[in-house]
């Protein structure tokens, strides 16, 4: 079997699996609990033909070539909307895996959009504007993706590191979705480093990284199909460090009693007048017992 018939057999095979993704996260209602996830493999599915007529349209020059220049707006317009999908797939999965610590999550969420919001000014800092358009776009499109995979694998490391502490399962969609995608992200950086030095592994490196989709299509479908266990109410002690920690994130923000301080020079001066009346009333005393 030649190579470009084994890539195409695997692309369908991707498709197939998009498909049956979607269904079953649909289906299973998961959309409600990850709605930014549920219009990502939306966007995939409904995305995914049109591309496939458009390149069939411009290898044969459909309406007049006009096929190429629809398959470039449309594929990096699908690539740049995927990127800020990704963005809010993390802080759902974040915001979950945090559901029983408001405080953390409340502070958690709003330092991870920060976090963001830097990451994407630095990263767009950079960028030569000077350029033809067809590469202004395909490196705002990279750079955005770029810095949604180092968010997609900190979040994985953090969900790895405090998974014990927030009580959450290998078996929790929360954790399938960030292991899915770290997977990808690992590989599409793996890919880049070494494309960089061997260019010649090119077609050897995009079979790799369609074995890594597919893997990870069948990680979430398995996940979608497995009964995901109950996440019940956490007990733990009071002197816990992680309720500690949620105790003082929850009181950043909100106003509590107001307590009325006195400057520390006027405390001073109190004590001292507090201690020479007290010998002025010494002093009278001890003349009236003369007299």
């Amino acid at each position: 079997m030649s190579s470009p018939t084994l890539m195409s057999l695997l692309c369908v095979a991707e498709f197939a699996l998009w498909i049956a993704l979607g269904f079953l996260f649909w289906k299973k209602k998961l959309h409600g609990r990850f709605p930014a996830m549920g219009w990502y493999l939306a966007l995939r599915v409904a995305s995914a033909p049109v591309l496939l007529v458009l390149i069939l349209g411009q290898a044969r020059h459909w309406f007049a070539d006009f096929c190429s220049s629809l398959y470039f707006d449309l594929y990096w317009a699908v690539y740049i909307a995927s990127a800020l999908l990704l963005f809010f797939i993390c802080i759902e999965v974040f915001r979950t895996a945090l559901s029983s610590f408001s405080g953390l999550q409340r502070l958690g969420t709003l330092a991870f959009r920060w976090v963001a919001a830097a990451s994407v000014i630095l990263s767009l800092s950079t960028l030569a504007i000077a350029q033809p358009r067809i590469c202004v776009i395909a490196d705002v499109a990279y750079r955005l993706m770029r810095t949604v995979s180092i968010l997609e694998l900190c979040l994985l490391a953090f969900l790895c590191l405090c998974m014990n502490a927030l009580r959450l399962t290998v078996r929790d969609m929360a954790f399938g979705i960030a292991l899915g995608f770290g997977m990808m992200s690992t590989n599409d950086f793996i890919n880049a480093s070494l494309l960089s030095r061997h260019a010649s592994l090119t077609d050897a490196f995009q079979f790799v990284t369609e074995l890594v989709i597919l893997l990870t299509l069948s990680i979430w479908i398995a996940y979608t199909v497995m009964p995901e266990p109950e996440r019940k109410p956490l007990m733990m002690p009071a002197n816990s460090a992680i309720m500690r920690w949620n105790e003082i994130a929850s009181a950043l923000g909100h106003t509590g009693t107001q307590v009325a301080v006195q400057p520390a020079g006027g405390f001073v001066l109190t004590e001292v007048e507090l201690g020479v009346e007290m010998a002025l009333n010494r002093n009278l005393r001890n003349r009236e017992s003369e007299t």
